[in-house]
């Protein structure tokens, strides 16, 4: 499985090619990219053949072991994956014991017998590597496996907000392996605060596509966090959600606020933000937290701004229009650096 081969709201993959245009076209430097909000990973993944230093952040778990286990050049045994692999799928999923995984999100977020199974690897991976059995690349190779491969069969609609109810879940989880990234490239990876960091790094290009509604990214994902950190804690609630952490800012009434803090303190030639127009949703949660002409007025006091956009199909669970939607790309060439 490649980075892109994953389910996340608000994913550019499919924007990259012009996205990628963009930048040549429109950012004279761009060897040195900052990836403020991170996401997938893929705008830094498409990227890496125009950089030779990519500096990426994301204040989620499960997005920073993802990272680690794509980008982090060390050396790792692949047959040895290979062999953890077989012996997940020749597994029998109905002599497991019940465990954590399946006790919270068996016949919920996915098949009560794969949910057992998920939870004996996820722990037998911890044990394995705490054991000394796995170097930390094979660790984070084969918990991104997993996160990856019960993705393609969890029971939700793209994100873990909430299971679908009422329907027989039909998929199958199967254990497959990711494919780490080989590049050349020096790689930082980060989980935090973005403003914090932006004090600090300095880059030619910083990219930047924050959460802008009030969905917050750490709610839609907590099944991933929680099997990330592995630290069981008691879920409650229909959706099985644990205790509130890494709550964003950009998902309040704040995010004007934050996001003009975060551009004044970028130390960077280049600026490139991408913004959807849902800010005039019919639905609350989807709604934009920061307007575009809030984004506009903010980026241009920072330098010169062009606005690019494009027609574009967004996720979108069901319940609210997605007509007339476009992305729109912002890139503000800096003031200090203006020609």
């Amino acid at each position: 499985m490649k980075i892109n081969n994953r389910r996340y709201t608000g994913s550019k993959y499919k924007l990259m090619p012009w996205i990628k245009e963009l930048i040549l076209e429109n950012c004279p430097e761009h060897d040195s990219l900052f990836d403020v909000f991170g996401g997938t990973g893929v705008v830094t993944a498409e990227l890496l053949d125009i950089t030779t230093t990519n500096i990426i952040n994301d204040f989620l778990f499960s997005n920073e072991v993802f990272y680690k286990a794509f980008f982090e050049q060390k050396k790792f045994n692949k047959n040895k994956l290979e062999c953890y692999k077989k012996k997940y799928n020749e597994l029998d999923k109905n002599s497991l014991k019940e465990n954590y995984v399946s006790l919270n999100y068996g016949d919920k977020y996915f098949r009560y017998n794969d949910a057992k199974l998920i939870g004996f690897i996820r722990e037998d991976i911890q044990v394995n590597f705490e054991n000394k059995n796995l170097s930390e690349k094979e660790y984070y190779i084969l918990l991104t496996s997993l996160l990856y491969s019960f993705d393609r069969c969890a029971n939700t609609v793209g994100h873990y907000e909430a299971y679908i109810k009422g329907k027989k879940i039909k998929s199958e989880f199967i254990f497959e392996l990711i494919e780490p990234i080989s590049t050349t490239n020096k790689i930082l990876i980060f989980r935090n605060d973005a403003n914090e960091l932006a004090k600090i790094v300095k880059a030619d290009i910083a990219f930047i596509d924050p959460p802008y509604n009030s969905r917050q990214y750490s709610r839609f994902y907590h099944v991933l966090e929680t099997i990330v950190k592995w630290e069981k804690p008691e879920l409650v609630g229909v959706a099985m959600k644990p205790p509130e952490e890494n709550m964003s800012n950009y998902c309040r009434n704040a995010a004007p606020k934050v996001f003009e803090e975060l551009i004044t303190n970028l130390n960077v030639k280049n600026i490139v933000v991408t913004y959807n127009n849902t800010y005039d949703s019919k639905s609350s949660s989807s709604r934009n937290k920061i307007t575009l002409e809030q984004i506009k007025e903010i980026l241009e006091k920072k330098g010169k701004t062009q606005i690019f956009e494009t027609n574009y199909n967004r996720f979108n669970a069901g319940k609210t229009s997605a007509s007339n939607h476009k992305e729109l790309v912002f890139i503000t060439r800096v003031g200090d650096y203006n020609e």
